[in-house]
């Protein structure tokens, strides 16, 4: 574990200066940089996947709710990228970004789960 901070710190430097390189503003890099860091240092410490189970409700409203809002999850991105007009290079940033964050919640809440166990 005494690894995964600085690699991870490496992993969302390297996600930072990509973005910067599409969207040069240093809040978006700097952003961008740090959701990636903190989804790198849990796949790292942890050991984790995300590409993990999937969550399973037994309640059918509990599913329903669940697939509408990974439906909203899936299709935000490119719904923002057809408002804002695709040959823009903030809408590439901000699917970067918003893949990143999307990341680092899942897998920030599997170690939350790991660390319960």
């Amino acid at each position: 574990m005494k690894r995964a901070l600085p690699l991870a710190v490496v992993v969302g430097l390297l996600a930072g200066l990509g973005v910067h390189r599409i969207v040069p503003t240093a809040p978006t890099s700097l952003g961008t940089a740090a959701v990636y860091a903190g989804a790198a240092y849990f796949y790292l410490a942890f050991d984790i996947s995300l590409l993990a189970e999937a969550p399973r409700f037994d309640d059918r409203v509990d599913r329903v709710g669940y697939g509408i809002g990974l439906f909203g999850v899936s299709t935000s991105p490119l719904l923002f990228a057809h408002y804002a007009g695709v040959g823009d290079g903030a809408v590439l940033g901000f699917v970067v970004a918003f893949v990143g964050a999307i990341a680092f919640l899942v897998l920030s809440e599997q170690a939350r789960r790991l660390g319960d166990d």
